[in-house]
């Protein structure tokens, strides 16, 4: 279990710093479903859209290997 959540905080963390260079060059979080707060200062993306679609192509690169 400790492997596991340890993993996905590795994921989290990799993905946020890939974020940026995602959205310049790919176009992540201007998706339809991808909502940007603004609140107490910050600015928020949650990028629900650009989830999926990163998901479903994993899952056809996992399914193809």
């Amino acid at each position: 279990m400790i492997r596991w959540m340890l993993v996905v905080v590795i994921a989290l963390l990799v993905f946020q710093g890939l974020t940026a260079w995602l959205r310049r060059y790919l176009g992540f979080g201007r998706l339809p479903g991808d909502f940007v707060f603004r609140a107490f200062g910050r600015q928020w993306d949650l990028p629900l859209g650009s989830t999926v679609l990163l998901s479903l192509v994993a899952a056809a690169i996992a399914h193809w290997i």
